[in-house]
Parts: C-alpha cells; sequence; structure tokens
C-alpha cells in the first residue's frame, strides 16, 4: 500500500477538509442521493462485512461537491435548478459549483447564495469539456480569454463574503493552447480560496492518461494557495500516490467513484493509515445499487422515477462480475423498486469481488475536436462575442 509521511489536512476557507478529498461534480451524477451514499462510507454509517471500515462516530470526511449549477438558471429560479441546490441537513460544509460566462450573472448568482444562505462554499466551473458548453465560450473553452476569466472571478469572489471561492480547470484546450499556468495566477491575485486541476486538455476529454506533471508545476507556480489533483484516480492507493508525486494538497475524485461510492471510505482508511479497502461481493454490491435507487426515488418524489435514473449507474456497478448480457439488459429496463429486487435476486450473488475491477469507467473519448465560438483563439484576452446568450438556462450539464 502507497503511504504518506503524514495524515493531510485541506482548508477552504474556514472549512477544514480531512482528509483532502473531494467529490468532482458529474452531471447527471453527484446529486444529493449520490452525494449521500458517499457521505456514508467516508463517515463509516455504511460498510461492507458487517462493520464499516471507518469510526463511524468521526464523522464529517471529505467534500462532497453538487452538480454544475447555471448562474442564469439560479438567478431566475428555474425549477430543476431550485431542486438540485438542495441539500441534506447532515451536509456539511454545503458545496455548489457554478458554471457562468457572464461576470455580472456570476455575481448576481454568488450574491444570492449569500444572501438566501443557499451554500458554505462556491466552485467554479472551468474545466467542463462538452460542445454544449464550449461553444458558447464557457466551460474549460473560458480560460483562454484571459481577461474574461478575470472578470468573472472578480465579481465571484467580490460577491461571495466570508464563503470561499474555489475553481476547477483543465490544462487548456488543446496542446497548442495551454492556460492554466496563466489561470492560477490569475486566480490567486482575484482571490480564490484553491484550484483543482483536471490534468487533460479539453481536446482529451476523458481519453489518454492524465497529465500528473501538470499538477505539480502548478503547484510550484501558485504556492500561495491549496492546489487539488484530478485524473485517474481509480483506487485510494491512486490517490495517495498523486499526492505523493506531485505535492498536491488534496484529490479531487470524478469517474473512479462511478459505480464505487464505498471508494471514499477506502480513502478516508488510506489517509488515516488504516489501509482496509472494501472488496465487496455481488451481493453486497446489489444492496447498495437498492439503497440508491431508494435514495433517488425519494428525492425526486416518485420511486419510478427515482429507479429509471438509477439505470445509469447498473453498468459501473457490476463492472468486472460475471453478469450476462440479457439479465444486464433487464437491469438497464427496470421501473420499480420490486423490480430491480427481483432481477437482482436472479444473479450469482455469492460473487467476490472481481479482480481487476478497480480501472476506468464512464467516458473515455478523447482526441475531439474542441467546439468553440468562432474566432475565439484569434486572441487571448479580446472577450468580443461572450454574451448572455452563452448562459445555458438549464443546471446539470
Amino acid at each position: 500500500m502507497t503511504t504518506l509521511a503524514q495524515p493531510s489536512t485541506l482548508s477552504i476557507g474556514p472549512h477544514a477538509v480531512q482528509p483532502p478529498v473531494v467529490l468532482a461534480p458529474m452531471a447527471g451524477i453527484t446529486n444529493a442521493p449520490f452525494r449521500t451514499l458517499c457521505r456514508e462510507f467516508a463517515e463509516g454509517v455504511r460498510g461492507f462485512g458487517g462493520r464499516p471500515p471507518v469510526d463511524a462516530a468521526s464523522g464529517g470526511k471529505g467534500l462532497f461537491v453538487s452538480e454544475m449549477i447555471t448562474t442564469r438558471a439560479l438567478v431566475e429560479r428555474n425549477e430543476k435548478t431550485m431542486q438540485l441546490i438542495h441539500f441534506d441537513e447532515s451536509e456539511t460544509p454545503r458545496s455548489i459549483q457554478l458554471y457562468g460566462v457572464d461576470p455580472v450573472t456570476v455575481g448576481k448568482a454568488v450574491r444570492m447564495i449569500v444572501d438566501e444562505d443557499l451554500a458554505d462554499h462556491i466552485d467554479l466551473n472551468f474545466g467542463c469539456p462538452v460542445p454544449k458548453v464550449t461553444r458558447k465560450g464557457g466551460g474549460s473553452a473560458l480560460p483562454y480569454k484571459r481577461n474574461l476569466l478575470r472578470a468573472i472571478l472578480n465579481e465571484a469572489v467580490g460577491n461571495a463574503g466570508s464563503l470561499p471561492v474555489t475553481m476547477k480547470m483543465r490544462k487548456g484546450i488543446d496542446d497548442g493552447h495551454i492556460t492554466y499556468l496563466d489561470a492560477g495566477r490569475i486566480a490567486v491575485d482575484e482571490g480564490v480560496t484553491a484550484i483543482s486541476l483536471h490534468g487533460r486538455t479539453a481536446a482529451q476529454h476523458y481519453g489518454g492518461t492524465a497529465d500528473w506533471d501538470a499538477i505539480a508545476r502548478l503547484k510550484e507556480h501558485v504556492p500561495e494557495i491549496p492546489v487539488l489533483g484530478n485524473g485517474d484516480i481509480w483506487s485510494a492507493d491512486d490517490a495517495l500516490r498523486m499526492m505523493r508525486e506531485t505535492g498536491c494538497d488534496g484529490v479531487v475524485v470524478g469517474r473512479g467513484c462511478l459505480g464505487r461510492p464505498w471508494l471514499f471510505g477506502d480513502l478516508v482508511s488510506a489517509f488515516e493509515g488504516g489501509g482496509t479497502y472494501a472488496r465487496p461481493s455481488l451481493r453486497e454490491v446489489a444492496d447498495v445499487m437498492v439503497r440508491h435507487a431508494q435514495l433517488l426515488g425519494q428525492w425526486i418524489g416518485d420511486e419510478s422515477r427515482g429507479v429509471i435514473d438509477f439505470r445509469k449507474h447498473v453498468a459501473w456497478y457490476l463492472k468486472g462480475f460475471a453478469v450476462g448480457s440479457e439479465m444486464r439488459r433487464k437491469l438497464a429496463v427496470t421501473s420499480s423498486l420490486d423490480e430491480l429486487r427481483a432481477q437482482l435476486s436472479e444473479l450469482d450473488l455469492d460473487q467476490p469481488w472481481p479482480a481487476g475491477a478497480d480501472g476506468p469507467r464512464g467516458r473515455t473519448s478523447g482526441n475531439n475536436r474542441v467546439v468553440l465560438p468562432d474566432g475565439w483563439l484569434k486572441d487571448p484576452y479580446d472577450c468580443a462575442g461572450v454574451s448572455e446568450d452563452a448562459e445555458l438556462d438549464t443546471s446539470g450539464g
């Protein structure tokens, strides 16, 4: 097992994050039910083999961030958005990720969060690589426009009061348009509390291998604030290795926890020196699947819609187990908890944790053409052409 010289505590403004582990915002994934499930494993409320992986009384482990919230949708009180910003009473600190391209709208959204006490921490999205975001100049396209980035950060920090503002970004648009070092310096100048770097460009999407050396360079470039590393963390040992090799102050876990919410229990164990990792049987995994679907139904207010929303998670949970294609197809069309339980009961639930099941999950495509506004790359400082139309009117990605 990989080890660190000593346990680390990450400071996000007034919030101490111990261990220094953050759940990455993922559209359609990191809603309140999934955050609850991850926290249950991190805090030892839920475990395998009849015992929790960590002390259940210790609580407060890690930081769990909401889905991406669009600033325009928040200011306009879009119904879907208002549901997405709901936090369970036990979530502390409450962490919201905002997406926006208009400085004024971003400022209004941040002020609304402060005035209405909607969150305790604000993260800004400058890392999303999907075309519907980058084609309007948002997400991972935006840091190329240095003055626009500065204006957005200025408005966000200026309206945040005592709330810490952080940002998540990628290395740049592509290998010919790298922006993370300039963006990091701008962030420090404007009072951002911490930076998360995904070690890929927008063009890479989720393909290839994350560049951990870039995380190390950013840490050296902006020693004034914490730098968190993101990319290719599939196990607790990966997280420890990233921190040891890059010197980063914490890790951000995204695709590595898809179908593996217990990874956060592993992370707590690893950072606290326990080294006891979950290796659940298929029966135990099936129990978590039902719990996940239940939570979604309670959150949505409709059991059937909750189970339908859960379908996207089925393949991730079953990765590595011997489950035939016909049974996978049946599970992918379930629409009630009873049906989900019945289908799962037909599996060979005594299967042990499969070897090699900790590998990549989720999207892996790379070398994509980044869709950008016309003329976006002509001038890295000119912000002409960016308007309120670039703001999405819905949240969640």
